[in-house]
């Protein structure tokens, strides 16, 4: 497939602060690709270049084959952006918006086919200050995709909803990617992101610092299984990547990680470490490695840092 997004050696600066250094990547026609990275890693300002709403101040990019800083208004009408937060007038009704924006097109989708698409059914002609927060990004993303356009951008549009609303959106997305949508995703939810996209670039402190398939990531990093539990009392990290076929260890607050070359081995030796320092351990637990766990291990920050 070919480049539908191509971004070389991008940068861009507030004054000292460097907020994308020496970007370059591509996104082909047809996937899901997934921006991570924890707060301030420029990911932000990353996607608003391409999307044409921020100049850059030095690299290349091209979005359709156009410099959408010099072909703006053509690029926009091929593109769709969901925001994380949107500020419409309160008073409309939901059906009221979607048409006032779709007029704005040419080409238009059917708004009622998006009401029910995005689970609105029942919200059709309720304010739009009315909405839950859940159900205000599901407008969100209709509003995105009114225009019916060849690139998608998705900006946290799962915050807010619940676990079902979640995963009913994922249907949804994927949906679009198989109507043939290119879509640019990004989520704080890292199982959101392992489960739509086809490869994700994770940045920190304006550089990309890896970028693969998720299962690729995972494998590259860890080969082992991670030993998890919880403690109320304080545990030494040094000593824990001590133990025997301990190859990592991470602590979040009273959670502990250990990953392990022989999960039978290192528990048997975690439990006799616990007796010996008269430490306590609350619930024990195995499980595969996640792409969270690279994103730890790369960044050594959680994505709301």
């Amino acid at each position: 497939m070919r480049p539908l997004i191509e971004i070389s050696d991008l940068t861009k600066s507030y004054g000292s602060l460097h907020a994308v250094r020496g970007v370059s990547f591509a996104v082909a026609e047809g996937e899901i690709f997934g921006m991570l990275g924890p707060n301030g890693a420029g990911k932000t300002t990353t996607v608003e270049i391409i999307e044409g709403l921020r100049d850059r101040d030095g690299g290349r990019v091209s979005v359709f084959g156009l410099d959408p800083a010099k072909a703006g208004s053509e690029v926009k009408g091929r593109t769709g952006v969901q925001l994380q937060q949107v500020a419409l007038y309160p008073r409309l009704r939901v059906r009221e918006v979607i048409c006032l924006f779709a007029s704005f097109y040419d080409r238009q989708a059917n708004p009622d086919e998006l009401i029910s698409l995005l689970g609105l059914e029942e919200r059709r002609n309720a304010r739009v200050g009315e909405l839950s927060g859940g159900q205000a990004q599901r407008l969100s993303v209709a509003l995105a995709v009114v225009n019916v356009p060849e690139l998608l951008f998705l900006d946290e549009p799962s915050t807010g909803m619940d676990p079902q609303a979640r995963r009913n959106l994922w249907d949804v997305i994927r949906g679009f990617k198989a109507d043939g949508m290119t879509i640019v995703l990004t989520t704080h939810y890292m199982e959101e992101a392992e489960r739509l996209c086809d490869r994700v670039a994770v940045m920190d402190y304006g550089k990309i610092i890896a970028l693969d398939t998720p299962r690729n990531l995972v494998h590259e990093h860890f080969e082992q299984d991670a030993i998890e539990f919880s403690s109320t009392m304080d545990w030494s990290i040094s000593e824990l990547r001590g133990l025997d076929f301990v190859s990592s260890a991470t602590a979040q607050g009273s959670e502990y990680s250990l990953f392990s070359t022989n999960v039978p081995g290192t528990m048997g030796h975690l439990l006799k470490f616990s007796d010996a320092k008269g430490l306590s351990i609350d619930g024990m637990r195995v499980r595969h490695a996640t792409l969270e766990d690279v994103f730890l291990k790369l960044t050594g920050r959680t994505l709301r840092d």
